[in-house]
């Protein structure tokens, strides 16, 4: 009998964020994350009113692995990132 393997599927990580317009300068922070499989160990980093910068230096760590995919401004206040990790 053949031995039938799943092949590992990617996590997937998609942040929408925002930065203060009355400030300008002001540091992005998160206003939506979804996360599509697992993000450890930066769960905790994703979540509302967070840093953007704290989340991305978790993410883009070596040991964590994972990769901005797709990056958009939306305004020149907001916009989105798409992250992967391929396990």
């Amino acid at each position: 009998m053949v031995s039938v393997k799943a092949i590992p599927q990617p996590d997937l990580v998609l942040i929408s964020w925002t930065r203060n317009p009355l400030v300008p300068g002001s540091a992005r922070r998160i206003i939506a994350a979804r996360v599509i499989g697992n993000a450890r160990p930066c769960t905790a980093d994703l979540k509302h009113n967070a840093l953007l910068s704290t989340a991305l230096a978790c993410l883009l760590d070596h040991d964590v692995g994972f990769k901005i995919v797709f990056s958009k401004r939306t305004s020149t206040i907001s916009g989105f990132l798409l992250l992967q990790r391929n396990r």
